[in-house]
């Protein structure tokens, strides 16, 4: 059976998941079919703040739980809805989710968008922003709107991706197939994936777990052993459309990355390189005659862009190594950014996406076998990326 990459969004509202992360993209093996598809969940808050000695998914959903909530968001055009889900990251009204939640399939935003809390409260919110290229989404509803005598926004606290090692056990609440406030739990099974975005671009440094997430999953939170968020969830990868013990959370850095730009001007700007690579590793060096055993070979350089502006060199030819197509051959190899090494062609485009456009970097490359180092001016990375050709 075919595996298929599917974004946790619902019925209605569907956006496809392009690849979305730095400002460069690789050459890959095999292209993945994507559905988009919402799902809704909700997440867990650490009681007292501090890291727990045992994981106590019971107190984790206690304490968390009530600032999970549920969205469901209306385009009158067509006539669609998506559901999905996402939690407070503040008292004032600010909530995160997935951008395929909020929107169509083309990146509009919804024309209607509301927010049913734990407590049953449902108000209607407004969206702050979209960002597109790390399908992240900011909505705000006005808390006084509450109602009940005990009606508050309990926000969730962040954590950080630095702490988390594969084999940690994680949770995640939500509202699978529409199952409100429902409570999955389950490990790290893998760090530093690379997903699908709304653009072309990938998202790196993804969480991978297998704890069940489902349609309807889409804009939760991933929480670690002290009901910290550490990610959102977006994608599963399936044969059969369901959760098949392989999700993706976007990483909670790039979740803050986007939602503060978002709130400071609505929208998030990424870094532009210009290229697209391939990963070299040391029996495709040996073949290609390289000292070098890592790194990302450039393939293709778009012209005008800031690669091509400062003399890198993409293929002159190309080869099929080892069943992989398309090795591309006489190009420029980049081994470091800034003095940081890279290990794969992922590598680029996570340290690119950590930089604004305007800045400039300095690219340790190799050309006939020989190091120098390049200056680059990043660019502003266009609002998709071309397809592969």
């Amino acid at each position: 059976m075919r595996q298929t990459l599917a974004c946790l969004a619902a019925v209605g509202i569907l956006a496809g998941c392009g690849g979305g992360g730095d400002g460069s993209s690789q050459t890959t093996t095999a292209a993945r079919a994507s559905q988009t598809q919402t799902t809704k969940v909700e997440v867990l808050k650490p009681a007292g703040g501090g890291a727990r000695s045992s994981f106590d998914p019971q107190t984790i959903y206690k304490s968390e739980g009530p600032g999970v909530v549920t969205l469901l968001a209306i385009n009158g055009e067509r006539g669609g809805e998506g559901l999905g889900s996402g939690f407070a990251i503040d008292g004032d009204g600010y909530i995160a989710t997935n951008a395929h939640v909020v929107t169509t399939g083309s990146g509009a935003t919804a024309n209607e968008v509301y927010v049913q809390f734990a407590d049953g409260n449902k108000l209607t919110a407004r969206i702050v922003g979209t960002d597109l290229d790390s399908d992240v989404a900011l909505v705000k509803v006005d808390p006084s709107q509450l109602r009940g005598p005990s009606a508050k926004i309990v926000a969730l606290p962040f954590g950080a991706t630095s702490e988390v090692k594969v084999g940690d056990p994680v949770a995640a609440i939500g509202s699978p197939f529409g199952e409100q406030q429902s409570l999955s739990v389950g490990v790290v099974s893998a760090l530093n994936r690379d997903i699908q975005s709304l653009t072309n671009f990938p998202i790196g440094n993804a969480i991978q777990t297998d704890a069940a997430i489902n349609h309807g999953n889409s804009g939760g939170p991933l929480l670690d052993g002290s009901g910290k968020v550490i990610g959102i969830n977006s994608q599963i990868r399936s044969t059969g459309g369901g959760g098949e013990g392989v999700g993706f959370a976007i990483p909670v850095e790039t979740v803050k990355r986007s939602v503060d730009q978002l709130r400071a001007q609505g929208h998030v700007e990424y870094a532009y390189l210009g290229v697209s690579s391939a990963s070299l590793y040391p029996q495709l060096a040996e073949r290609l005659g390289l000292k070098q055993i890592s790194g990302a070979l450039i393939d293709l350089v778009e012209p005008g862009g800031p690669a091509d502006k400062a003399g890198l060199h993409g293929a002159t030819s190309h080869i099929t190594f080892q069943g992989v197509p398309r090795i591309p051959v006489g190009s420029d190899l980049i081994v470091s950014v800034d003095g940081r090494k890279l290990t794969e062609a992922e590598d680029l485009s996570d340290v690119i996406g950590l930089h604004q456009p305007g800045d400039n970097v300095q690219l340790g490359i190799v050309r006939d076998n020989r190091e120098r180092t390049v200056s680059v001016r990043l660019g502003k990375r266009p609002e998709r990326l071309a397809e592969a050709r």
